[in-house]
């Protein structure tokens, strides 16, 4: 080239060395070459557009994994990226060495990154050697500090042994990548295996062998000094003994290095690779700063599983076993789940305690705190309620000794002080009876023959141990045959960022699809409250409550079902609840309307359901009113040849019957039977030995009914002969409140 003479092109120029070019993006996955590099990959020498799938293929599928390593680090770094890499043949040869240079920048908005650079064949240094070595990645202090803090923090977050191991297992190191790991340890004198990759072996959970044995992995726990062999010859010359171990696996070159702690040998790492390696200054300072992670990552995991097994095993020793045939007629699942986090343990529990009428209770609480504190608490409340229960008190005062029983803990230790819900059920088996009494706890839920659930409002009082002299009333309802109950802790309902309401709402969805026996039930709702899916709300993990979880489910088998079986029959023939309204609790006539609306959720009239509300509500109001005594609601669903009916029956002891009359229009009252005569389809007034009750029926028409005509919307007055013929009917001259 003459003075003055223009340059050549870059094209030109990069022919003349032989260097070929390449675009690559990866978002759509395409790889642009030309002639050179074409024929450098093995194809044929013209320019083409390729997939990675065709690139990758060329390419030795460590060498891939190192290029994708160096393109992210370069990037972030904003440098080139060069890494050696060698080309592959159809038949899985390796055919050459080139050398890659790019420059690659990430675009944010295509989160892509977009590299082009240059590919040129250089001579293949010898393996084993430290040019071999560094042949792979062009850079390797920095790759190497980049994959140290990579594998310390994925050491860092391991929970358990196996975790650990695994993350081990998948590091890919800067430029030499072992494919077979073990880690050994010590019990007593003997060397033992606690893990492996690569180390395909039928026998490893037997492996032992003493410590004075002529073995790499023993002889560096009894010196503390790392092993470096380079090659078999190597390992066959030093250890003859145990070379045969060895050998068949396949292996060229080995590292046995120290895991310490505190001064103490506790095992080897074992690193062993299939191609010759040199283990140079550089390679032995990544293995042992590796090692020292490993050791310190082990005994984190180690300390942690044992405290888990020792807090799990305490806390479930607490904790009743259920038998499956304790309680004739009736079956029960139950579970426990401790808090996933600190010292995993809380202050839920359950129990069953047997008492001396030949009944049995259902207990279930929830000391505040998650700590030992928390736990200790547990267990002595859980034998305070059982000693009380067992010495035949209600439940009222059952609850009642144990919150005084917990008051007098609190003032013996005035600094931390804690309280504890509960709830405590009698339950007959006989007759389905249930009693309730609640300290501060959720209500329970039961879930009828159809799937319909229904959560059971109960009276209740303060939380244990913060009023010496609380009371706790005591709520009456049955168990019909068919139902199950569920009982549980506030860690079922919130788990996962949930409220009271969602939290209920979650948990209704899995009792009324599932199907199966209650051991499954208990399973799919512990189930439910696990996992990304069961997150009500989205952000940090550190934000959503996490709690331990009890819960108990009793079921009360089926009439005609043996009594081994203890699966589920669904009867969509029948739905019945009841209800008591006391004198001086008029608030839960609110709870009535909500209760019927529940039990009518699908019911296809919805104005059938507002009409059946409110004449519940003035037939409960006339009880408070016109009475001295409670009100019983009774309510039920049953499937008739035209279609299913819903009767509303409330009973009272009060003497007196009400009267059906006309009102003026200035009246203040006189209305409720009247509303009945118009809006039921059948009603009437029963006398009973002690009090009467007013029932009133509704039928479900086939099809929502369509609205009436009127402007008012009024619904009209059915004919009066089809609410007549019913034997318990009350002649009108008979119902009058004095």
């Amino acid at each position: 080239m003459r003075t003055g003479e223009p340059l050549p092109s870059l094209g030109d120029v990069l022919a003349l060395l032989d260097t070929g070019r390449w675009h690559w993006d990866t978002t759509a996955g395409l790889v642009t070459v030309d002639e050179v590099t074409a024929r450098l990959l093995g194809l044929p020498a013209e320019q083409a557009t390729l997939t990675e799938a065709q690139v990758r293929a060329r390419l030795h599928p460590a060498d891939w994994n190192e290029v994708t390593g160096v393109v992210r680090l370069a990037a972030a770094e904003d440098t080139l990226a060069e890494v050696r890499i060698r080309i592959m043949d159809d038949r899985g040869r390796v055919v050459r060495m080139v050398r890659s240079r790019s420059k690659p920048t990430f675009d944010p908005l295509r989160k892509a990154y977009l590299l082009t650079g240059t590919l040129q064949e250089v001579t293949e240094p010898a393996p084993g050697t430290p040019a071999g070595r560094r042949a792979v990645t062009g850079d390797w202090r920095r790759s190497r500090e980049a994959f140290l803090l990579d594998a310390g923090r994925a050491l860092a977050e391991a929970r358990s042994t196996q975790e650990v191991l695994r993350v081990t297992a998948n590091l890919s190191m800067p430029g030499f990548s072992p494919d077979g790991l073990a880690v050994f340890g010590v019990a007593g004198d003997r060397l033992t295996i606690i893990g492996h990759h690569g180390q395909e072996s039928d026998d490893e959970d037997a492996f032992t062998m003493p410590l004075d044995t002529a073995y790499p992995a023993a002889e560096v726990v009894r010196t503390g000094h790392a092993i470096y062999l380079s090659t078999p010859q190597q390992y066959q010359a030093r250890y003859p003994l145990t070379w045969p171990l060895a050998e068949r696996f396949g292996r060229h070159s080995w590292a046995f290095l120290p895991l310490v702690v505190s001064g103490r040998t506790m095992g080897t790492w074992m690193a062993a690779f299939t191609y010759p390696v040199a283990f140079t200054p550089d390679e032995r300072s990544v293995l042992t700063t590796v090692a020292r992670m490993l050791a310190q990552a082990l005994t984190r995991a180690g300390t942690a599983e044992n405290e888990r097994a020792l807090t799990d095993g305490l806390q479930r020793s607490m904790l009743p076993r259920i038998g499956p045939q304790r309680i004739p007629g009736m079956s029960l699942a139950a579970r426990y789940i401790p808090t996933g986090g600190g010292l995993q343990v809380g202050g839920d529990w359950y129990d069953v305690i047997p008492l001396p009428n030949g009944r049995f209770a259902l207990v279930i609480g929830d000391v505040q705190g998650h700590d030992v504190r928390a736990a200790g608490l547990m267990g002595q409340l859980r034998i305070a309620l059982r000693a009380y229960a067992s010495e035949g008190h209600r439940p009222d005062a059952v609850l009642s000794r144990a919150s005084r029983f917990l008051y007098g803990i609190n003032e013996v230790d005035p600094v931390d002080p804690r309280f504890a819900t509960c709830l405590y059920v009698e339950v007959d088996p006989a007759g389905g009876m249930l009693d309730v009494a609640r300290a501060g706890h959720p209500n329970p839920a039961v879930r009828m023959p159809d799937t319909t659930v229904l959560i059971r409002q109960t009276a209740g009082g303060l939380p244990l141990g913060i009023d010496p002299d609380a009371d706790y009333p005591t709520t009456r309802m049955v168990l019909e045959c068919g139902e199950t109950l569920l009982i549980c802790t506030d860690g079922l309902i919130e788990t996962g960022g949930h409220d009271l309401d969602t939290g209920w709402q979650r948990l209704r969805g899995i009792l009324e699809r599932h199907r199966g026996d209650l051991e499954e039930l208990a399973d799919a709702l512990v189930q439910a409250v696990h996992g990304p899916s069961s997150h009500h709300t989205p952000g940090p993990l550190i934000d959503r409550r996490e709690d331990d979880i009890a819960l108990l489910l009793l079921s009360r088998r089926a009439e005609g079902r043996g009594a081994g079986t203890g699966r589920d029959t669904v009867q969509p023939s029948l739905r019945r609840t009841m209800l008591t309204v006391e004198q001086a609790e008029p608030e839960r006539v609110a709870e009535a309307r909500r209760h019927l609306r529940e039990l009518l959720h699908d019911w296809c009239s919805p104005d059938q359901v507002d009409s059946a509300v409110l004449l519940l509500s003035e037939v409960l109001t006339n009880v408070l009113v016109h009475t001295d005594a409670a009100a019983l609601l009774e309510a039920e669903i049953t499937d008739g040849p035209q279609g299913r009916r819903m009767r509303i029956e409330v009973t009272d002891a009060g003497d007196d019957l009400p009267h059906l009359r006309t009102p003026g229009e200035l009246a203040s009252s006189g209305r409720g039977l009247l509303l009945i005569e118009l809006l039921a389809h059948a009603w009437g007034i029963a006398p009973r030995g002690k009090g009467k009750s007013i029932w009133f029926e509704l039928d479900e028409p086939d099809e929502p009914e369509a609205p009436p005509d009127g402007a008012d919307g009024a619904a009209a007055p059915k004919p009066h002969e089809d609410r007549t013929a019913h034997e318990d009917r009350t002649a009108p001259e008979d119902r009058e409140y004095p």
